[in-house]
């Protein structure tokens, strides 16, 4: 019996952090909003790194629509081994047609798992681009989740990523997007990220 317990004990403690631990959907998009009229769909393989031996993989994915030139809606879900993420955001372009585009995002998402308790986060994130040739942009983006976890015995966290990358545009239907993000704190992961974006003109 106190074996019993103590198994337990220690399979709460190994499994509790996985939700501070993963990654939701990343950034995968720079400043631009979606154009008028059209819609967006984005697939994003994610590569996370929980610590320097291990990783995990998950896909993230976007559908979104464009209201006006500056505003945005995305729906988004993101599934890794046993946990799952789904929500979405509004994005406003703030700096438009500058030598830096500048935007800023903020939505709700609902993390759900077989192994961890389940927790609700709200996303924060400021995006910065520069078109550094025809097709391809660079930004540059920091990505806030303040996480409340729906679970007496859990503690709320916040995670906070830097996140560089690229959009490379492939067709004018069909972007290439990369990017790598840092975790700043050490509730977060760091991870990897590539996919495709597809528009609907």
């Amino acid at each position: 019996m106190l074996f019993r317990r103590l198994a337990l004990i220690a399979a709460v403690a190994v499994l509790a952090p996985a939700a501070a631990n993963a990654q939701d959907f990343g950034v995968a998009e720079s400043a631009e909003t979606i154009n008028t009229g059209n819609f967006k769909l984005s697939v994003n393989p994610m590569f996370v790194f929980p610590d320097e031996a291990d990783s995990e993989i998950g896909v993230g994915l976007r559908f979104g629509y464009g209201f006006t030139p500056r505003f945005d809606m995305e729906a988004k879900a993101a599934f890794y081994d046993g946990l799952y993420f789904f929500g979405g955001d509004f994005e406003y372009w703030l700096v438009k047609n500058k030598a830096w585009d500048v935007s800023g995002s903020a939505g709700l998402h609902f993390a759900r798992g077989d192994f961890v308790a389940d927790s609700t986060g709200i996303d924060l994130t400021l995006i910065a681009s520069r078109k550094v040739a025809r097709r391809l942009d660079f930004y540059g983006a920091l990505d806030v989740a303040i996480e409340a976890v729906n679970d007496a015995q859990g503690e709320d966290f916040t995670t906070v990523h830097l996140v560089p990358g690229i959009e490379y545009g492939i067709s004018d239907d069909l972007d290439f997007i990369a990017e790598a993000g840092f975790s700043l704190n050490d509730n977060g992961s760091h991870y990897v990220s590539v996919g495709l974006s597809y528009y609907i003109r």
